[in-house]
């Protein structure tokens, strides 16, 4: 089944694009979408732990099963702005 993936922030800076399609295997999981990324650019290895996961706009744990034609985003942690106080 092909699957379209998106990068988010320093994660498309690592990987060097922003979106590509894979073939997986029927019945994968989004845990094998890890696993093929951590084969293809082992840098993003040491990110995977904190980043978020979503299928079609939905956030997700590894183990979310996949379908034909989902999109599943990858996104970095976010750190910065701005305080607030009163």
């Amino acid at each position: 089944m092909q699957v379209r993936i998106l990068f988010f922030g320093m994660l498309k800076d690592l990987v060097g694009r922003n979106r590509e399609e894979i073939e997986l295997p029927e019945g994968s999981s989004v845990a094998e979408v890890l696993a093929h990324y951590e084969s293809q650019v082992p840098d993003l290895k040491k990110w995977f732990s904190s980043v978020a996961l979503a299928v079609n706009q939905q956030y997700v744990g590894p183990n979310t099963k996949l379908k034909a034609g989902d999109e599943i985003a990858l996104l970095p942690p976010v750190s910065g702005g701005a305080s607030y106080c009163e």
